[in-house]
């Protein structure tokens, strides 16, 4: 099967910003055979008009849980949410189905907004996986380790035997990576983090945690050994290639030597630690030792959107005034980090993150119609400052045209309905926990 996207505004990303103002793309099977001007080609199956669009690859997202999705919208102003609100639900009323149908709303939410990859941590991940693979997006997955009862287990030794039985059973899917998760540097000791870590090791896989996070995170490093999160798990050898730290707010610049020492990657949420009033993550720092990063949108209970789209536009605007400085981080740069710069922080740009002949077919068209999208000077800035999820009109995966027109194959429509019967009783489980605080 071979596809030609044709007339596009072609935005290659990659490392020498290659674009092609009327440009083709050739896609055979899973793979870009072909990027470049137009030219006559062997053999086109499918021709798709992508006049007045922009063409790019399919935007990464580092950092989610996609599970969460039913709880978006409550409790947001609650101060400590996650320990006195988010994880008491979680435990009462989580379940697989409930997980499953969550992941697969989360997953078409994504494709719909031009995510084509996603990390993701939660619970009944062989279901997350399977709505994932329904759907048809890229993602990689790890169990959540965490030292406290679970919605799905009673320990964390249980939950890291679920996390690699996981890895053996995903290892061979097309689109889903296992990886492992232990939930954050202070929701586990050091034993369970180098249990986690070998299982990584053993895997050749990703390991994901929450770091460098919270406030009172800090403060117990701090005050238990008098040192930082990032310094800790150096001290416990779990700071290495295989990591992918998430959040890293409140980073120290000798944080940011070490990281770069040890290869370590970071999933950035703007949205999410805005939101929450968490800070400002020094990106800029991070990205002058070398650090890669990419974007996260974090859960939709947490930044309440799945889209980077957002994430971008809150980046410009949080690390210009962060650093005073109106010319830091060009669009260029900031799409950059939402395409190649995941996929680095992810260590899969050798096959995905910017449109190049060998790579695997992940592939957007944004339709430039939009009101904000005119006029089209700089196709960068229209999409870091004037673009939106609805802009996007065609979204591949591996090939696969899995949203067309707008319209992705699943119906979001019938799974919300499937999503919403089976909420029966959250809500009243919400509220019930909100009147108790």
């Amino acid at each position: 099967m071979r596809t030609l996207i044709e007339n596009g505004w072609v935005l290659t990303m990659d490392e020498a910003l290659h674009e092609y103002q009327r440009g083709h793309i050739v896609i055979e099977d899973d793979v870009i055979v072909y990027v470049g001007a137009p030219k006559e080609h062997e053999r086109i199956d499918v021709r798709i008009d992508a006049k007045g669009t922009l063409v790019m690859p399919g935007m990464v997202n580092t950092h989610a849980h996609m599970g969460m999705v039913p709880f978006r919208s409550l409790a947001d102003d609650v101060p400590d949410r996650l320990r006195r609100f988010l994880f008491p639900l979680e435990q009462e009323c989580m379940n697989e189905s409930l997980a499953y149908l969550a992941t697969k709303y989360a997953a078409l939410e994504m494709l719909q907004s031009g995510i084509t990859t996603c990390t993701d941590m939660y619970f009944f991940m062989d279901q997350i996986a399977l709505a994932c693979e329904e759907c048809g997006i890229r993602a990689l997955l790890g169990e959540t380790i965490i030292q406290q009862e679970t919605c799905e287990t009673k320990t964390a030794q249980e939950a890291l035997a679920l996390g690699e039985h996981f890895i053996e059973t995903w290892k061979q899917s097309r689109l889903i990576t296992p990886i492992i998760a232990p939930h954050a540097t202070n929701t586990n000791d050091a034993a369970i983090f180098n249990a986690a870590m070998e299982i990584a090791v053993r895997h050749d896989t990703m390991l994901t945690t929450h770091a460098a996070e919270m406030d009172y995170e800090m403060t117990y490093f701090q005050d238990t050994y008098h040192m930082t999160p990032i310094e800790w798990l150096d001290q416990i050898h779990c700071l290495n290639e295989h990591i992918l730290l998430a959040h890293c707010i409140h980073v120290s610049e000798d944080d940011c030597s070490l990281m770069k020492r040890r290869n370590v990657s970071v999933a950035h949420c703007p949205v999410s630690n805005m939101k929450a009033g968490k800070g400002i993550a020094p990106i800029r720092d991070m990205e002058r030792y070398g650090i890669p990063v990419g974007f996260g949108t974090d859960g939709a209970s947490s930044g309440n959107t799945l889209d980077l789209f957002a994430s971008m536009h809150i980046f410009a605007l949080a690390q210009k005034t962060k650093y005073h400085d109106r010319a830091l981080y060009p669009a260029k740069q900031i799409v950059h980090l939402a395409t190649l710069g995941g996929a680095k922080a992810l260590r899969l740009d050798h096959a995905i993150g910017s449109l190049e002949i060998g790579k695997k077919a992940d592939i957007i068209v944004i339709d430039c119609e939009s009101p904000s999208m005119f006029p089209l000077h700089d196709p960068y800035s229209a999409l870091v400052y004037g673009a939106s999820a609805h802009d996007v009109r065609d979204v591949f995966v591996d090939g696969v045209h899995v949203v067309n027109n707008r319209m992705s194959r699943t119906r979001l429509c019938d799974v919300r309905d499937e999503l919403e019967a089976e909420m029966q009783g959250f809500y009243a489980a919400a509220q019930r926990i909100l009147d108790q605080m």
